[in-house]
């Protein structure tokens, strides 16, 4: 790079609704403008990224096969496992070394195909002199206690937890290491809960304070205990909303990549209640074009965490079909308790619990929408505090 830049890494794409809110809201919090090392950079201009920060896309294996061999066979003779980092991110070593980069977090050590990419992409930053910050993330407090996950995250100049069980558990790993170098940690709401809703056109069917928003994953269903129950547990929900409401229901997804597509088992629901005439699918559209529906929803059922953090945050009343710590800590922060508020889909046992889960959210719609719009201006306020430390970290890095 020729000149000194503001970095954000670790962003597999836009295609990811909840990456491109993370990226979209943190880059109109801060003053510099980024450079986004993306795996998907089409998907990034695509949506609604490209006119906040400098794109530049990662080389990725499907396009470069050979040179990716080569880079490979190199590593393995060499011993130098960065090497790898600094070919994917083309420009980004060369020349002057960025001041600081950003990992965008989310819960990405909570997946083990990531964490040798999250440690070497930390590490050959670190080694080029680039202090690094871990940003909105959420990690499973069972996953410090592992030497190679500590030893990285130490590393980090900064952590920012976007919720308070992965902080505590961060706080006494950095305790427990008993060192002058251990990172700053910090708390903070995940930028997304500032995200602008924009207004989309709202599909024929679509009743304005009586539709249920519903979204689901593959995500979800791969952390099913028991094979087909979440698809099951759906199904019992719509049911009984047509049968015992009036309610309308608008099928939404919020992640759409191939290899874990959302309109995939939405259609299935979709195909399984059209004859009803109270069900619409929502098509695909930016992060903010679908917290714009889902801000319109009188109520919502959620797998994807960012689909949730949209309804959260424009005061819907949400229930979590959840598998991991960020939505206990994100409702804990929020409620007080995740009970009542996270259905965790590895406990699903009976197809009915779905259904009872909604009907209790459902009898204490009115106070939730309260607590909702008591606490939301001052949580989001927290959120905010993400962009002013990062404009810090970059003026600190500025004047060295």
């Amino acid at each position: 790079m020729d000149e000194k830049k503001l970095v954000m890494y670790m962003h597999a794409g836009s295609g990811n609704h909840g990456c491109e809110a993370i990226v979209n809201s943190l880059c109109r919090m801060i003053k510099e403008k980024p450079v986004l090392v993306s795996y998907y950079g089409g998907e990034d201009e695509r949506y609604s990224l490209g006119k906040l920060c400098e794109i530049q896309s990662e080389r990725r294996f499907e396009d470069h096969r050979l040179a990716h061999i080569l880079y490979y066979a190199y590593r393995k003779l060499s011993g130098d496992e960065e090497s790898f980092i600094r070919y994917r991110y083309q420009g980004i070593f060369k020349g002057q070394a960025p001041y600081l980069a950003i990992s965008i977090g989310g819960d990405n050590y909570c997946y083990d195909t990531m964490l040798k990419d999250l440690r070497l992409a930390n590490l050959a930053f670190n080694k080029a002199g680039t202090r690094t910050v871990l940003l909105g993330c959420s990690i499973e407090p069972r996953l410090l206690e592992q030497k190679a996950i500590a030893e990285d995250l130490m590393r980090y100049h900064t952590i920012i937890a976007r919720e308070s069980i992965t902080f505590e558990a961060l706080r006494r790993m950095a305790g427990k290491r008993n060192t002058a170098s251990a990172p700053q940690i910090l708390c903070c709401p995940d930028p997304a809960f500032t995200l602008a809703a924009e207004k989309a056109a709202l599909p024929h069917g679509f009743v304005l304070g009586n539709t249920v928003g519903i979204n689901v994953s593959p995500m979800v269903q791969d952390n099913e205990a028991r094979a087909g129950i979440t698809m099951e547990s759906y199904r019992e929900l719509m049911r009984y909303l047509i049968e015992k409401t009036d309610l309308r229901i608008a099928l939404i997804p919020h992640v759409v990549w191939e290899r874990s597509d959302d309109r995939r088992p939405l259609h299935e629901l979709y195909e399984s209640f059209r004859d009803t005439g109270r069900v619409m699918e929502i098509p695909d559209g930016s992060c903010q074009e679908l917290k714009g529906v889902i801000s319109a929803c009188r109520l919502f059922v959620g797998a994807r965490t960012h689909a949730t953090i949209a309804a959260y945050s424009s005061c819907v009343p949400t229930l979590v079909v959840g598998y991991s710590v960020k939505a206990r800590g994100i409702a804990r922060d929020l409620f007080g308790t995740e009970e009542g508020y996270v259905l965790p889909v590895q406990g699903l046992k009976r197809k009915e619990e779905l259904t009872e889960s909604f009907r209790w959210l459902l009898g204490r719609e009115d106070e939730i929408r309260g607590r909702l719009r008591a606490v939301m201006p001052s949580y989001q306020e927290k959120a905010r505090q993400t962009g002013k430390e990062v404009d810090r970290l970059w003026e600190e890095c500025m004047r060295r």
